[in-house]
């Protein structure tokens, strides 16, 4: 399912229209960004959790000419599932 999808399935299951319901996604979505961006850790019960992870650099290796070249630091999200939905996902319920 992409964002699209998600928006018309949203619209059809509540009755709004797709404006609507793209106002909603979008909303979900920057506040979930923002967070993120401001350190903060999101946790949805039941579906997982996200937080940003701090790589340190190191040096890796240009997988064209083997030669070594110095990664940054970087911060990436990372999500974590949660039990429920492992467990629905596996078959396990």
């Amino acid at each position: 399912m992409n964002k699209s999808e998600l928006i018309e399935v949203l619209a059809a299951k509540r009755g709004l229209s797709v404006k609507k319901a793209e106002e909603i996604v979008n909303h979900v979505f920057d506040s979930m960004i923002d967070a993120l961006e401001s350190g903060d850790r999101i946790e949805i019960r039941g579906f997982g959790s996200f937080v940003v992870k701090d790589y340190k650099s190191y040096t890796g290796r240009n997988p064209k000419t083997g030669e070594p070249i110095e990664v940054q630091p970087k911060k990436l999200p990372f999500f974590k599932v949660g039990k429920e939905l492992k467990d629905r996902v596996s078959g396990s319920e």
